[in-house]
C-alpha cells in the first residue's frame, strides 16, 4: 500500500510539472487603442492563438496581459494577432 501510495504522489509530482511547464505571461504594449470596443477587438484576435490561456486588455494602459502556454504559442504570434487586428503590439520591456 505504501509503494503505490509513493507512485501515486510522484505520478501527480511529475503531471503538475507538465502542465506548469510551459505557462507564461507577457504584457504587450499596444498601439491605436482609443474607445471601449478596442480592448474586445485585441482580446479576441489573440484569444484566437493556440495556447493562449486568458487575456486582460487595458485601454487605458494601452496594454494587454496574456497567459499561454510557450510550447503551443510565442510571443511573435501573439503580437501579430493584435497587429493584424489593426492593433500593433510590441512586448513591453
Amino acid at each position: 500500500m505504501k509503494n503505490i501510495l509513493i507512485a501515486l504522489v510522484a505520478a501527480l509530482s511529475l503531471t503538475a510539472q507538465t502542465v506548469w511547464a510551459g505557462e507564461k505571461t507577457i504584457t504587450l504594449d499596444v498601439q491605436n487603442m482609443t474607445c471601449a470596443l478596442c480592448p474586445f477587438t485585441v482580446s479576441t484576435a489573440i484569444k484566437g492563438i493556440d495556447g493562449v490561456q486568458s487575456v486582460d486588455v487595458s485601454v487605458e494602459n494601452k496594454s494587454a496581459t496574456v497567459v499561454f502556454d510557450d510550447e503551443v504559442a510565442n510571443i511573435d504570434s501573439i503580437a501579430q494577432a493584435s497587429t493584424n487586428a489593426g492593433y500593433p503590439a510590441t512586448q513591453r520591456n
